[in-house]
């Protein structure tokens, strides 16, 4: 069921969020979250939902609640609008669902980080243990929990910032980070991300939007066809922390070097899909694809034609594919986030990198700036 078509005239914002943020949003015949449901104050700081959009009818709307990507409407075949990030109608859903990371920005480290701790410096940082024995995705209150200041610079990008001070959820310096979402004219969704610190850090950022290209609530992702311009991945344990060996995916059922359903070998037997209960794991991208100038990774909604092509500087890419959605959490149609109904793309440096000595560094140090950027970018597939 693809979603309702959304109309949407949108104001420029250049100051700080107000109760009337995005108050000329009007024509809504669709499934555009009520701004209202946004309106809150959470840790004494005031909550919003911003819509942006583009020259074309691209369209996304972004809580500073989590920096979370709340919707993403794109163009299906047809010519229709549909919405390819699956979330909630309410911040208030954010805050109780019982998976944490729909649409969020995530730090300060994306993944896992083993038996939650790491040494640096000589000094061990003991962080909280949020995934089993590891820590997942910044701890206990990671960003996807924060509020973050947000400032709409025009009708296509919305700017985030939060200051997170030194030993927050046990990490070292004071670290200011500023994350960036725009929509680009030609029909993608952009993430410019740069941090300093005052101490020797670790740190790796990125998004954690769960897409479905046949648009929100409709069923499946298995039939997706995917393609991920790597050549290797980073196997697991049965914690789903790296093992510290890349091993080449040629004749494994990680090879998705031409072009395959998610879902094609995703129940064949194999230790790595039963650790991560499906796919779960990091790619090594190949060297062109990790400078953003070939895609990291393309998908296409076998429905809607709708095609994904990820662009990326960071040096790998975690596919998850939605294996622990439960049905527990109830989505902007009213749909549960079943079985495997949506899948995420998330460009980042590998997992537990902190504890690898030979995966590439994520330590970054005072006086130097983490700058990373990725691209989602939409378009159609030409009908042969």
């Amino acid at each position: 069921m693809l979603p309702v078509i959304v109309t949407m005239l949108l104001c420029a914002c250049n100051s700080q969020p107000s109760a009337n943020t995005n108050s000329a949003v009007k024509d809504t015949l669709v499934h555009v979250p009520d701004t209202s449901k946004f309106v809150d104050t959470i840790d004494g700081k005031p909550v919003r939902l911003f819509l942006l959009k583009n020259s074309k009818g691209m369209m996304a709307a972004i809580t500073n609640y989590g920096g979370r990507l709340v919707s993403l409407v794109v163009p299906d075949k047809n010519g229709q609008p549909t919405d390819v990030v699956v979330g909630f109608d309410s911040v208030h859903k954010y805050q109780t669902a019982t998976e944490p990371y729909f649409g969020a920005t995530i730090g300060r480290y994306g993944n896992r980080i083993a038996k939650a701790k790491f040494f640096l410096d000589g000094k061990q940082y003991q962080l909280f243990a949020n995934n089993g024995p590891n820590t997942l995705h910044g701890g206990k209150k990671g960003f996807q929990y924060i509020v973050w200041d947000a400032m709409q610079q025009n009708d296509s990008t919305l700017q985030l910032t939060y200051l997170s001070p030194d030993g927050e959820e046990g990490f070292p310096g004071n670290l200011h980070v500023t994350v960036i979402y725009s929509l680009t004219a030609d029909n993608g969704f952009k993430a410019d991300y740069t941090a300093t610190t005052d101490k020797r850090t670790v740190i790796n950022l990125t998004n954690h939007a769960f897409f479905n290209l046949n648009g929100e609530g409709s069923g499946t992702i298995n039939n997706h066809i995917l393609q991920v311009n790597a050549n290797s991945f980073t196997p697991v344990d049965s914690t789903l922390i790296p093992t510290g060996k890349i091993v080449p995916v040629k004749a494994t059922l990680f090879d998705f070097t031409s072009p395959v359903a998610i879902g094609a070998r995703i129940n064949e037997p194999d230790q790595q899909l039963e650790y991560g209960k499906g796919y779960d794991h990091n790619f090594v991208l190949d060297k062109n694809a990790a400078g953003g100038n070939k895609p990291a990774a393309t998908v296409t909604g076998d429905k809607s034609g709708i095609r994904m092509q990820v662009f990326t500087v960071e040096p790998g890419l975690q596919f998850y594919s939605g294996n622990f959605m439960q049905s527990k959490n109830t989505f902007k149609p009213g749909i549960k986030d079943d079985f495997r109904t949506a899948f995420c793309l998330e460009t980042q440096h590998f997992p537990d990198s902190p504890n690898q000595p030979s995966f590439p560094s994520t330590v970054l140090e005072p006086g130097k700036t983490y700058r990373t950027n990725s691209v989602y970018l939409f378009s159609i597939v030409s009908k042969e």
